[in-house]
Parts: C-alpha cells; sequence; structure tokens
C-alpha cells in the first residue's frame, strides 16, 4: 500500500484508533473522510484537523450503509482505500436480562456493517485497498466481552478469506490487529492501563512501510503467533480469579 496520495474512508474515525488513523493519515498527504453516528464529535474532528471530510451515518443501520456508499460514489468516485474501523465492545453476560439487545448491537456494527460496506465498496473501480480492524482478542477470547471477541474472531476469519478474494481484482487486504488501547471502548476508563493509541499507530506504520499485510502490537503479535497450548494457557491465566 502506499501511504501517500490516498482518498481513504475510515469508518468510526472521529475517536480512538479510527481518530489516530485518520491524524497520520492526513499527515501522510492523504485525503481522508470519516464517517460517525455523533455529529458533534465530528465537528470536533474538522475544527482540529480542517482537511477532513465528514459524514454522519449509523453503521448499524442497512440503509444508511447504503445511503454512505452512493455518497462516495457520487461525490467522491476517487475513493481507493476503504478502513473498517467502527465496532463497539459491551461488558455483559449471557445471563444479563440486556443480552440479547445488547448482542444484537454489536453483531450488525462489527459484523454485519464491515461485511455489507465492503461488498458495496468493492464495486469501485478506484478501489486498491481494504483494511479491517480486528483485535488481539480474535485469537483468544476475553469472557467479559464475550461477544465482542466473538465478533473480532468472525472478522478476522472473514479477513483472511477476503484477501484470497480479491486477488483477481488486485484488491490488497490488510489487517489491524490491536491489543488493549487506552481507549474509551467498552466504557471510559476500562483502559486507562493499556498502551498509548499513538505508540499503536507508529508502530503499525512501520510495518506498513515493510509491506506487512497483518499488523500487530504488542499482546497481538504474541498471540498471532501463539500456539494452540499458548493460547489456551493465557485464556487460563486471564480467567484465573
Amino acid at each position: 500500500m502506499n501511504l501517500s496520495n490516498n482518498k481513504i474512508l475510515i469508518t468510526g474515525g472521529a475517536s480512538g484508533i479510527g481518530l489516530g488513523l485518520a491524524e497520520r493519515f492526513i499527515q501522510e498527504n492523504n485525503t481522508v473522510i470519516i464517517c460517525g453516528r455523533r455529529e458533534a464529535v465530528l465537528n470536533d474532528v474538522k475544527a482540529k484537523f480542517p482537511s477532513v471530510i465528514t459524514k454522519v451515518c449509523d453503521l448499524s443501520l442497512e440503509e444508511e450503509r447504503i445511503a454512505l456508499y452512493k455518497w462516495i460514489a457520487e461525490n467522491h468516485p476517487d475513493l481507493n482505500v476503504l478502513i473498517n474501523n467502527a465496532g463497539i465492545q459491551n461488558w455483559i453476560s449471557v445471563t444479563d436480562d440486556n443480552f440479547y439487545e445488547s448482542m444484537k448491537a454489536e453483531i450488525s456494527t462489527n459484523i454485519e456493517a464491515p461485511l455489507h460496506l465492503t461488498s458495496l465498496f468493492i464495486q469501485l473501480k478506484s478501489l486498491t485497498t481494504v483494511m479491517n480492524v480486528t483485535s488481539g482478542l480474535a485469537f483468544s477470547p476475553f469472557a467479559k466481552v464475550p461477544v465482542y471477541s466473538a465478533t473480532k474472531a468472525f472478522f478476522r476469519s472473514f479477513t483472511l478469506s477476503l484477501r484470497h478474494l480479491l486477488k483477481a481484482k488486485n484488491i490488497e487486504v490488510i489487517e489491524i490487529i490491536p491489543p488493549a488501547l487506552n481507549t474509551d471502548l467498552g466504557g471510559i476508563g476500562l483502559h486507562d492501563a493499556h498502551p498509548s493509541v499513538s505508540s499503536f499507530i507508529e508502530s503499525i506504520f512501520e510495518q506498513l512501510k515493510e509491506g506487512r499485510q497483518e499488523l500487530t502490537f504488542g499482546t497481538s503479535e504474541t498471540r498471532l503467533n501463539a500456539s494452540a497450548e499458548e493460547l489456551r494457557r493465557h485464556f487460563n491465566a486471564m480467567h484465573s480469579n
């Protein structure tokens, strides 16, 4: 992937990893479009980075995903990079009264949305790259976020197949595999002790320069290369209390 002179759509680009990617891609001389549900947050990003293009969109809704694609196709037909970053994480248990509703929200945002967007955006003749943000939890789940972990395992599996399926179209598929980072994913303060987004972004851009297609950092690098027995031990250690 060329790191400059792209037109890039980043879903969930107004906060966390998405915002970190947006900032760095702007620095690398790219045109960046971000979408998200909260217009006020998008406006805050626009105030800080005037070149960014924003679009309000609730990706959990099929009709809004279709509308986003049509808007891009009409106004930015030269878009060549899609980054499926948007995701939600709920700390829930299968015994919770609201488990089913919570589960549906995670599946619609973390699975249905990126798969639908991918199927739409590969229709753009200009598209050269799809980047999918999965998680280290795709390899070893954390039971406090059971559905989130499962959606990321699903999304990693899909990404591996997608890389093969899009070879004939000369579309590169890159997987970004973050560990837990200091973001508000799952709730404010839950991840304060984890590494910064900026450190993660620096690392994955170095890997992009090397031409890697699986981008890792810290514990996600360990999990990517772990044996089945090592993953079992890691799971047991996380749930020892």
